[in-house]
């Protein structure tokens, strides 16, 4: 089994939609995702999202079912003056320093993230793709997947920084905090997730790749610096 998520293109957050560079991106990575052995695609329901897998799509003359707890991650925590923020725009001070924010089991239960909604959008994804990878033969347990049916097919996620995060993080076994923090995925990079099966019933996925911009450094095109509080570095 083997697992593909790939993050919108450069983003018009106001409109929901692209840019005019996320189009250019997008049209790259169909490019890049042409030639995929896919078995399934999935996309989330928000427009940018949508509008990125499009362009893969029709060239490969495919279709995707849309799945709405892929939309972005839409836990949010409220701030001292009355308005909400996304948890992975905390500053490190609020929470590098507390251990509760590294155990993936707990995170979510410390004093700040329930004022918000966090823990019962977390569960929704969690059990999303529990669901979802179950129903392929590969159930999540006591922090592993048991095997019910190998499966050597390659799902693909068209959906957003955020919940990518959560995802990945709930099948590593890793805090999410860990992984909004820690990590990043530029528009249209392509993470993938591979299940390693040795010992029969029961398999572990592994990272193999994180964040590959190949397809945009091939079509000439700089990394966006969306979602990222640096610059980027150009390969």
């Amino acid at each position: 089994m083997r697992l593909i998520f790939i993050r919108h293109g450069d983003p018009d957050y106001v409109h929901d939609t692209l840019t005019e560079k996320g189009k250019r991106e997008a049209e790259l990575l169909a490019q890049r995702v042409k030639n995929w052995d896919v078995s399934k695609f999935y996309v989330s329901p928000l427009g940018r999202a949508q509008l990125t897998a499009e362009y893969s799509l029709k060239l490969r003359g495919d279709t995707a079912e849309t799945l709405p707890w892929l939309r972005e991650f839409n836990g949010i925590i409220p701030t001292a003056d009355g308005g909400h923020r996304i948890p992975w725009d905390m500053y490190p001070t609020e929470w590098a320093d507390k251990e509760i924010y590294y155990d993936r089991n707990n995170w979510f239960k410390s004093d700040y993230m329930q004022t918000g909604n966090v823990e019962e959008q977390l569960k929704w994804v969690h059990e999303g793709i529990d669901k979802l990878l179950a129903d392929h033969g590969y159930i999540h347990e006591n922090g592993m997947f048991r095997i019910e049916k190998h499966s050597d097919e390659t799902l693909v996620f068209f959906c957003h920084f955020g919940v990518s995060m959560v995802m990945i993080g709930h099948i590593l076994g890793i805090s999410t905090m860990n992984m909004w923090h820690g990590f990043n995925m530029q528009p249209t990079s392509v993470t993938v997730l591979g299940c390693e099966e040795r010992e029969g019933d029961y398999g572990f996925f592994r990272c193999h790749v994180m964040g590959c911009t190949k397809h945009l450094a091939g079509g000439n095109e700089p990394i966006s610096n969306a979602g990222y509080f640096t610059d980027v570095f150009q390969d």
